[in-house]
């Protein structure tokens, strides 16, 4: 059944495959994080832009969730953790854009067979849905049981 009122905590790498507050050189800046909290349809919507593919991961998105967003802002434990991952179409067509400079090299030497995070099922769980398109946008959806 839907979880209302429950709060996502979402982050990703930026198109050079950074992670604000955490890798070299942009750990002064926070962006690409964010925080919503699901409505009555248990849905946390999110708008950001595609993440790169950095060495040696597939693109991805982390979350978290959260009974509430008192528990997500104040240090309280997730009741889910997990990352949605990008089917590879989608990838290739957004990587084709020279925003993200190397994410094409790094996600042809890639599968999700072989990441190190969804190779144990191929992120049957964790694939998202897609729709849109390079140039107008894309919608991911996943839907996450608890």
């Amino acid at each position: 059944k839907p979880l209302k009122g429950a709060a996502v905590y979402a982050w990703h790498a930026d198109a050079q495959g950074r992670y604000s507050l955490y890798t070299d050189g942009v750990t002064n800046q926070n962006y690409l994080r964010g925080i919503q909290e699901s409505d009555a349809l248990g849905a946390a919507r999110f708008t950001t832009v595609m993440p790169g593919c950095y060495d040696g991961r597939w693109p991805h998105i982390h979350f978290e969730i959260y009974a509430d967003l008192a528990a997500a802002t104040s240090g309280g434990t997730a009741m889910s953790t997990s990352q949605l991952a990008f089917p590879k179409t989608t990838c290739d067509e957004a990587y084709a854009d020279p925003r993200y400079p190397s994410s094409a090299a790094n996600l042809a030497k890639l599968s999700l067979q072989t990441d190190g995070i969804f190779s144990d099922d191929g992120a049957v769980h964790q694939l998202a849905t897609i729709s849109g398109n390079a140039t107008k946008g894309y919608t991911a959806t996943l839907k996450v049981a608890i």
